[in-house]
């Protein structure tokens, strides 16, 4: 899709964080945006943040935007916000699913429902979000669908049991997507970011032996030290590689770096990785 100007975007997550980034990317390149998030609060601040760039001296045309309050993990919010799209803007030519959520603790101290909570918002929001738009998008001379992935979807951490679970999902999600739309109209991107500056850890739950301040503020720490992609860098790739209709899109100088070692060293340096974190983490709280 190499000209997103005038084109309609369905995009989750619009509240903060990468999915911001996005919205205020897609604005600048003359999009019309249906922003949605279930922070009602966050999606006002990001609608004034477009507007500002909407009403500028040089601004040649006002899309429209529209903010639309919901759950991704709700299958009846994601259909009805589907319909709600078209029927405000007349078609949607782009969905990017992004909204997500964590969860620290060891699998043998998560319950099965902290594991549904993630599953719920991180895979089956996206699974939700693309089924639901995929009828409107074969409407379409051309469309396209962005998932966000991870470097937790080919690569797992300790301690982080249902993102790395989750994402994985994504992944295998996106990749199927892309063998059976191949002979059509519609391009997939799966986005594997690698540590984004954004707000995700200081949202995150914590469980078990990591539900306590010492341990959630070195998490956040050891987060902030290595998420070097700012999300406005993040967004910018992303919308780069979906004018290139790239399929597999890495972000962030540390997803290659994961993505070299993990290839080189399929099993030994996830045994490497899961060592060092949980000896430091046993350590240091």
């Amino acid at each position: 899709m190499k000209q997103l100007s005038n084109k309609t975007i369905a995009l989750t997550g619009a509240a903060s964080g990468i999915g911001r980034a996005l919205a205020i990317e897609l604005a600048n390149e003359g999009c019309h945006l249906a922003l949605a998030d279930k922070d009602s609060a966050g999606l006002e601040e990001t609608q004034r943040t477009v507007q500002q760039i909407y009403s500028q001296p040089d601004a040649t045309t006002a899309p429209k935007v529209t903010l639309h309050t919901m759950d991704v993990a709700s299958k009846e919010q994601v259909d009805s916000w589907a319909d709600a799209v078209v029927q405000a803007h007349g078609q949607v030519d782009l969905v990017i699913n992004n909204a997500g959520v964590a969860l620290s603790g060891s699998i043998e101290e998560i319950t099965v429902e902290d594991f549904n909570w993630v599953f719920d918002v991180v895979f089956y929001g996206v699974l939700y979000g693309t089924k639901a738009f995929l009828p409107y998008l074969r409407q379409r001379p051309e469309a396209h669908i962005v998932n966000i992935s991870s470097v937790n979807g080919f690569f797992p951490f300790p301690n982080n049991a249902p993102y790395n679970c989750a994402k994985h999902a994504v992944k295998a999600l996106n990749q199927t997507l892309m063998q059976e739309l191949r002979d059509s109209h519609i391009k997939v991107t799966s986005v594997h970011p690698g540590g984004i500056g954004t707000n995700i850890v200081n949202s995150s739950r914590f469980v078990g032996a990591n539900d306590n301040e010492v341990h959630r503020e070195k998490v956040k720490s050891s987060f902030q030290s290595v998420a070097k992609t700012t999300a406005e860098t993040a967004a910018h790739v992303i919308i780069k590689g979906i004018k290139r209709d790239k399929q597999r899109l890495l972000v962030g100088r540390d997803a290659y770096v994961l993505d070299w070692l993990n290839r080189l060293f399929p099993q030994g340096f996830s045994n490497l990785v899961g060592r060092t974190m949980l000896k430091n983490s046993t350590a240091k709280t």
